[in-house]
């Protein structure tokens, strides 16, 4: 499945529309404005809330957290060690850890598990300007959340360039 993003996607207090290739509007993002922190809402076209995405407010390193139903999902935070590309680590409630390494700020990265490729973001091949793709590679992942991880490494990635 592939995925259009605007650039301005990510403006606090702003909603926006992910499409399809077709144009067809497939997730609202929700960005809530007059808040502590950065807070986001991902949607169905019906309004029914997906996924919740904020800033963890306390922690040593900038941290992001994805919840479901109002119970967490994700952790979201760079990895210590990363000099030449960003690195970000994803670890779920149950102990799963998903790797997004690559140029976030370029919007040339991949998200992986235990080596196997989850969804590819890139701006490569895309005429629109201020747009990126992103490409669900299986067909059995969580396309929502994978949306949320792209969305966490970039606010902080952004925060941090």
């Amino acid at each position: 499945m592939r995925l259009l993003v605007r650039e301005r996607l990510f403006a606090i207090g702003d909603d926006y529309w992910i499409e399809d290739t077709e144009g067809r509007k497939v997730f609202l993002v929700d960005g809530k404005a007059m808040r502590m922190r950065d807070t986001f809402e991902l949607k169905d076209t019906q309004g029914r809330i997906l996924i919740e995405l904020r800033q963890k407010l306390i922690s040593l390193r900038d941290t992001m957290i994805i919840e479901r139903d109002g119970e967490p999902l994700a952790e979201v935070k760079r990895k210590r060690l990363s000099l030449l590309r960003n690195h970000y680590r994803v670890t779920l409630v149950d102990g799963t850890e998903l790797d997004v390494s690559g140029r976030i700020l370029d919007r040339e990265f991949a998200i992986d598990y235990d080596g196997e490729l989850l969804a590819q973001i890139s701006r490569r091949r895309l005429t629109v300007r201020d747009t990126y793709g992103i490409d669900v590679v299986r067909e059995d992942a969580d396309t929502a959340l994978l949306i949320a991880v792209s969305m966490c490494v970039i606010v902080l990635a952004d925060k941090e360039g």
